[in-house]
């Protein structure tokens, strides 16, 4: 069926719903989290610009708009879940890298495979486009979970996606990481006050880790 399969199957995404089996206010699917990952990441990207760093604007794109395709054959796996051992979180990125590169060689044209397999990779790595993206992604966790403690959602859930994404982002070393702790976390603390929990001492605490 050619590119045609590839763009039917983004369909799919719309209907992976983000941590899933948990009560939420607001349900997220895979695809509205793509998109803003892709705007959190160009702002980051902004910030790391002004700072004197070169980014490839064409990869982080990429990694971006694509970095959660492979969900649409494993699902959204909770996030303490995926990370419970380095063993564990292998195994799941291997199942899934082996569905995508098995979707590309029986749907893609031969002419454009490798430049769906260069799109369609795990995009985190060590260079700058990388963390970017593992910034951006882990943001959008702190943004999701936030939205539900603040309208009191006692999903426990939240509270360590909360926690596990910010001690992630401050371990991080970017120059939007630290324009994040300084100017826009304080921000959301400050919102947070309105919060039935303590969103400054939960804060205060994942930044000690």
């Amino acid at each position: 069926m050619g590119i045609h399969t590839y763009f039917r199957s983004l369909n799919d995404l719309e209907r992976i719903i983000r941590t899933p089996g948990k009560f939420k206010f607001e349900e997220h699917c895979v695809s509205a989290h793509s998109w803003k990952v892709v705007q959190y990441a160009k702002t980051l990207a902004d910030i790391e610009e002004q700072q004197g760093v070169s980014i490839d604007w064409k990869k982080l794109y990429e990694i971006t708009s694509s970095h959660d395709y492979g969900e649409i054959f494993i699902g959204d796996i909770k996030t303490p879940v995926k990370h419970y051992s380095l063993e564990l979180r292998s195994m799941l990125q291997q199942v899934e890298e082996g569905m995508v590169s098995h979707f590309i060689n029986e749907n893609i044209p031969e002419q454009f495979q490798d430049i769906f397999r260069r799109q369609l990779r795990e995009g985190k790595d060590n260079s700058v486009e990388g963390l970017i993206l593992e910034v951006a992604d882990k943001m959008d966790q702190v943004y999701e979970a936030f939205a539900e403690l603040q309208r009191g959602n006692t999903e426990k859930e939240f509270i360590v996606m909360y926690r596990y994404a910010l001690i992630k982002i401050k371990n991080i070393d970017l120059h939007c990481v630290r324009y994040f702790l300084n100017h826009i976390l304080p921000d959301i603390i400050e919102e947070g006050n309105r919060s039935p929990f303590d969103i400054r001492k939960i804060t205060e605490e994942a930044l000690q880790q």
